[in-house]
């Protein structure tokens, strides 16, 4: 069964052969340490965790990198508001992702390199280009020359000619060309900086990617990744000065994932409709999330909605509870039929998979399957196996037997509607949990109710 990704470079789906024949050598853009992680922060995590899971699964040895950008003009703008340094904010917020990702299951990386690490790493880049005429300096500054890079824009499908007639000269840099971006920024009173060749400063954005991977994966990785949003400038630039310092190609395959949007808009603090992890966490567990993340295509557009959320908590509960509900552990009917249709929805769940990783036509397997298991009572441990490639039915939840808050609440309306002897909605209550929530309520003596699963 082969693999094919669709790679941002080529624009089409390509089928996957890693550099070497066992390992896949995986990059993926950190965040920025100077606030809590949102729902755009979430998608991209879940989605490139769920690969890394299934090219685990695939027999590749996958080392996987993510860095943490810990110093920026947002971090020096955060610490200055809040009176302390740059380094209790960016630990600050690298615990509270840590918390965020663990709550979605998704698992550590290899290596978290932080960028104020890599420094000399940058610096000896940075040398180099300035050598080969790829880079120069500029009133204190250095900057990347683009129009030395002949190949510029192949990542974002931008025409280079386009791009400067369409650009401003940026007046606080002494640049050659408008499109041209800094490398190595020159030390401002109060800021934290670095010795350098140029004088004391700090780097560049784009910079700290491209030492971070080529130091810990090489100087040709497998897979680039990251969201949509980084597919220019940061990735193209990434591209540009990498290829020029090595004279080699960056990286084989980009993926990209889609954008969220909250009514129609791209989250954006200035329009305020950034949600964070934590806010949704309040309401919904990380199980919950990661299935409703994973229900779309990792390369469409997700639009956000609470009633997104609840409907995909409705569907992941009913997966959950078609194992809590079969605790037979037997495999082996005699019924061979349902076997071969079995063995079916395992290999239509993988064909997904492998179609650039399509979860969402592979969640959809899992109520297939779910439907037999409800009616056999067996194939339980297949459901589990497939839904934990992507990251679901981790083993707290399935050995969690408490009920939800929404359950809880309308046994409390049921009570209520039976107290003022409102026997229709008390009824309809009971329906819902039944229907929706394959819960049944039970009165007993005292006035008392008992739950159990359907």
């Amino acid at each position: 069964m082969k693999l094919v990704i669709t790679n941002t470079l080529s624009g089409k789906k390509e089928e996957f052969i890693p550099i070497s024949k066992d390992q896949v050598l995986f990059y993926l853009c950190g965040v920025t340490v100077y606030d809590m992680c949102h729902i755009g922060h979430a998608r991209a995590y879940v989605v490139f965790d769920t690969i890394r899971r299934y090219l685990t699964h695939l027999g590749y040895k996958v080392k996987f990198i993510q860095n943490f950008t810990d110093i920026d003009d947002k971090i020096i703008k955060k610490a200055n508001e809040e009176g302390v340094s740059v380094d209790e904010i960016t630990s600050k917020y690298i615990d509270a992702y840590f918390k965020d990702m663990h709550a979605l299951n998704i698992q550590d990386a290899t290596t978290y390199p932080h960028a104020t690490h890599y420094v000399t790493e940058m610096i000896e880049i940075i040398q180099k280009l300035i050598e080969k005429g790829h880079a120069y300096e500029a009133g204190g500054d250095v900057c990347f020359s683009v129009p030395s890079f002949k190949t510029y824009g192949k990542l974002s499908k931008k025409v280079l000619e386009d791009l400067i007639a369409g650009a401003r000269v940026d007046i606080s840099h002494a640049k050659k060309n408008p499109l041209d971006f800094v490398l190595w920024k020159a030390a401002k009173p109060g800021e934290p900086s670095w010795p350098s060749p140029w004088g004391n400063g700090r780097p560049g954005w784009h910079i700290e990617c491209t030492a971070m991977a080529i130091h810990e994966l090489g100087e040709t990785i497998d897979i680039h990744a990251g969201g949509n949003d980084l597919v220019f400038p940061h990735h193209e630039n990434e591209i540009a000065q990498s290829e020029c310092y090595t004279g080699k190609k960056f990286a084989n395959y980009w993926i990209h994932n889609g954008f969220v949007t909250i009514h129609s808009e791209k989250m954006s603090k200035s329009l305020k409709n950034i949600i964070s992890i934590q806010d949704i966490l309040k309401k919904y567990s990380g199980d919950v999330m990661r299935f409703y993340l994973l229900k779309a295509h990792y390369k469409t557009p997700l639009h956000f909605s609470y009633d997104g959320l609840d409907e995909a908590k409705i569907a992941y509960h009913r997966l959950v509870d078609t194992i809590k509900n079969n605790p037979s552990s037997s495999q082996s009917p005699e019924n061979q039929e349902i076997t071969s249709e079995v063995t079916t929805i395992e290999e239509k769940f993988h064909l997904a998979m492998c179609d650039d990783f399509n979860s969402a036509e592979a969640i959809g397997y899992l109520f297939d399957l779910a439907k037999i298991i409800n009616t056999t009572g067996h194939y339980q441990e297949t459901l589990k196996k497939l839904g934990s490639l992507l990251g679901l039915f981790s083993q707290s939840v399935l050995e969690d037997d408490t009920f939800s808050i929404d359950i809880l609440q309308l046994v409390d309306e049921r009570t209520a509607a039976k107290a003022q002897k409102n026997f229709k909605k008390a009824d309809e209550i009971r329906q819902i949990l039944i229907d929706t929530h394959n819960i049944i309520i039970e009165d007993i003596p005292g006035g008392n109710t008992r739950l159990k699963r359907k």
